[in-house]
């Protein structure tokens, strides 16, 4: 596995962190602003979930890709390792 891979997914998740970029920036405004903890803590789940999503659609690309047949056993244990962080 190169670093130059690029999955059929990638444009997908690079729209979907794009999507969630601004939202810690709002958190930010919202705690400069004093507003309550309760919706502050809502929105930090919301941006929490955003990226872990994120995080397990690239895993599950990758996982894919690492089990194509026209991969090599060094690519399984790439699999394995990066399985970790599901």
């Amino acid at each position: 596995m190169t670093k130059l891979d690029v999955h059929a997914t990638h444009p997908a998740l690079i729209a979907r962190l794009k999507r969630a970029d601004g939202h810690p920036r709002a958190v930010i405004g919202m705690i400069e602003d004093a507003k309550p903890c309760l919706d502050i803590a809502q929105q930090l789940q919301a941006v929490e979930k955003a990226v872990a999503n994120a995080k397990r659609a690239l895993i599950h690309d990758h996982m894919d890709h690492c089990l194509d047949e026209n991969h090599s056993p060094s690519d399984r244990d790439e699999l394995k390792a990066i399985a970790r962080y599901l």
